[in-house]
């Protein structure tokens, strides 16, 4: 028999090895680095599994989709505990994730969630990973195995669709460029030794700063039971929410059983009866149970519930979903509610608590607020519900930060037109401002045409014949079809006034164009040189927020303080008749120097109404009749123009 060389079945073995890595359609990783070994720090690989043709099978490469499955695996092998770990993935292929076991997206999207430009993930329900020290060496603390699953485009065999890079966020830790082989992917972080800690004396993470903070108590704890309280505290002079719907997602089969201070918009018990539920709670009524849903959606409870015995009660609840700004209602800045869950094996004892993830929370024309995930924080403590000096204490306490994200580009629900008393064409809201319907026959791309004045206080749709006339004597550009509509729920018109030696004025106009009242409504204002001379507003309550870049806080007067819905005209056919509130300001130009109002210092560089961004045209007015690029440098003011300014301050 002929005999084999160790080195021919070294070879083998290698060879092997190498086949089994491109067989795309194997269920095992690869055994992880024992680079692992060498690392004090927190490290972190990328395994690449397995991947298949997704259906449809195209001839366009970079066009066909593949499901794969890929390990990140996170171990503390350093001296030091990690809280809420977080790792971010640079994925690169148009990816798709479908599933990430024992992980969360940080901005709380649900699967499937695009991943093409990377993503941040943190653990759950591990969150923390000890040291080995602590725990003996005990995998099972220490690491983290996430497994995904999801479609990738444009590599195919023998490629290999590996991210870009990996590697820790968590404060206090660099990495280095993580080090490839084929289908793995590794890095070990390690302490940043130039990172100052600060001296937290928080037994858990402590607790963040952010737009609007949700804290989530557990105030009573059973074996198969608790009751929880959530506080919704607005943390942003020019946040808001009206009419708040709130959302999250149960990890772990559970269920609200009832609630006060609040209500689930869907009230159905058939999951629990035809679920996990039902299985182990055989002898359970749940005819009584409020919500079985995994996403639940909850909302504020109406004044009038706010004395109910069953459901009311409760401080700081049941105003329709209104959490105003600190600066109008300190006691209004926050919602208040509480529920009472029932948890399902594995999870039977008093201290199994776990919060629910995916936290989305979104108003009537408010600003849109991005949540991350609930992190463990130090048990919230309140005061004594009895009147006594004495203070009572969690049994357990999470955080979610939620911030205002900036609206996407035609993705507003409120505009701004802008007019002046140097030129008699208004620039409208631009096209499709707050977005456009693609079965609507005009033109999208088209820019908005200038206007008359007065088309201002009738809808886009009654504005066509007079805008064409007007285009036409203007001697203007008529696109064909014509420009959409702004399609706004509000907008606003801004008209600059005045303009003399010491100051200067504006009006401000606010238009309702939608079916419902806005109460309480507030405007903000910010400028880039003149907003710290706002001195006077006259028909509204004004305020000079100095610490917020100088904004111009804008609020009904008593009384005023209703921007009613849009109505119908006197008779029948006429144009719907918006509501609407108006004022004039008045600024200051002492300790200005070097301001232009005709040049566009008088035209504000952001707009809010009721938190929410509003669009603002990409130009400005200018003095010669036409509109001009918002940032040019400069407009020939010809002679004409100085002498009718002169005019303008004798008359003054």
């Amino acid at each position: 028999m002929k005999m084999v060389s160790k080195t021919t079945i070294v070879y083998i073995i290698l060879f092997s090895v190498t086949i089994k890595a491109q067989d795309y359609d194997g269920n095992s990783p690869p055994a992880p680095p024992p680079a692992e070994n060498d690392c004090n720090g927190i490290f972190l690989s990328y395994v690449f599994i397995s991947r298949t043709k997704e259906l449809p099978h195209l001839k366009n490469a970079s066009a066909q989709a593949w499901a794969f499955k890929a390990m990140a695996t996170v171990l503390n092998a350093g001296i030091y505990e990690l809280k809420n770990w977080k790792v971010f993935i640079g994925f690169q292929n148009r990816e798709l994730l479908v599933s990430a076991s024992n992980a969360v997206l940080v901005n709380g999207d649900d699967f499937p969630a695009p991943v093409g430009n990377g993503t941040y993930l943190a653990g759950y329900p591990q969150t923390d990973l000890k040291t080995s020290i602590d725990t003996a060496g005990d995998y099972t603390q220490i690491q983290a195995e996430i497994e995904l699953t999801g479609t990738q485009f444009g590599i195919r065999p023998p490629g290999y669709p590996m991210p870009k890079t990996i590697k820790l966020v968590n404060d206090g830790y660099k990495c280095p460029a993580p080090i490839r082989k084929s289908t793995t992917m590794h890095v070990c972080c390690v302490k940043d030794p130039k990172f100052k800690a600060k001296n937290f004396t928080t037994k858990y993470f402590p607790r963040q700063n952010g737009d609007l903070l949700i804290s989530y108590d557990v105030m009573q704890a059973y074996p198969n039971n608790y009751q929880a309280q959530v506080t919704i505290q607005n943390n942003n002079p020019l946040g808001r929410l009206d009419q708040w719907n709130l959302t999250w997602e149960w990890m772990r089969g559970e269920f609200i059983y009832s609630m006060r201070g609040a209500y689930t918009r869907k009230k159905d018990y058939s999951d629990c009866v035809y679920g996990a539920a039902g299985q182990y709670y055989q002898d359970f009524d749940f005819s009584k149970v409020l919500s079985c849903e995994k996403k639940p959606t909850i909302a504020d409870l109406p004044p009038d519930r706010a004395q109910d015995k069953d459901v009311g009660m409760l401080p700081f609840c049941c105003r329709n979903g209104s959490i105003m700004p600190s600066v109008m209602n300190e006691t209004n800045s926050k919602s208040v509610f509480q529920l009472q869950v029932y948890k399902l094996p594995p999870d039977l004892n008093l201290t199994a608590l776990y919060p629910p993830e995916k936290w989305k929370i979104i108003g009537v024309l408010n600003p849109d607020y991005k949540c991350g995930q609930a992190l463990r924080v130090d048990e919230t403590q309140f005061s004594d519900p009895s009147g006594l000096q004495a203070t009572v204490t969690a049994i357990a306490s999470w955080q979610v930060v939620c911030n205002i994200t900036k609206p996407k580009e035609r993705a507003n629900r409120c505009c701004v037109s802008y007019t002046a008393y140097y030129n008699d064409s208004v620039i409208p809201c631009g096209t499709c401002a707050c977005g456009c319907d693609s079965s609507v026959k005009c033109n999208q791309k088209a820019p908005a045409l200038l206007l008359p004045p007065e088309t201002l206080l009738v809808p886009f749709a009654n504005r066509t014949e007079k805008s064409v006339y007007w285009a036409k004597i203007k001697h203007y550009h008529v696109p064909r079809p014509l420009p959409c509509g702004d399609n706004c729920g509000v907008s606003i018109n801004w008209h600059v006034d005045s303009n003399y030696k010491t100051g200067w004025t504006a009006r401000i106009t606010i238009f309702n164009w939608e079916e419902i009242n806005f109460v309480d409504w507030f405007v903000g204002i910010q400028f880039k040189k003149t907003g710290s001379g706002f001195a006077q507003a006259y028909s509204f309550n004004g305020t000079l927020l100095r610490n917020m870049n100088d904004t111009v806080f804008l609020t009904g007067l008593p009384g005023l303080n209703y921007l009613i819905a849009e109505t119908d005209g006197q008779k029948p056919g006429d144009p719907r008749v918006p509501g609407k509130q108006q004022s004039v300001l008045k600024f200051d130009k002492k300790h200005l120097g070097g301001i232009d109002i005709v040049n566009g210092d008088g035209f504000p560089t952001m707009l809010l109404f009721n938190g929410e961004e509003c669009a603002l045209p990409t130009h400005l007015l200018s003095a010669n009749g036409r509109k001009r690029r918002a940032n040019s440098w400069l407009i020939a003011i010809i002679t004409l123009l100085t002498f009718l300014l002169m005019l303008k301050d004798l008359q003054l």
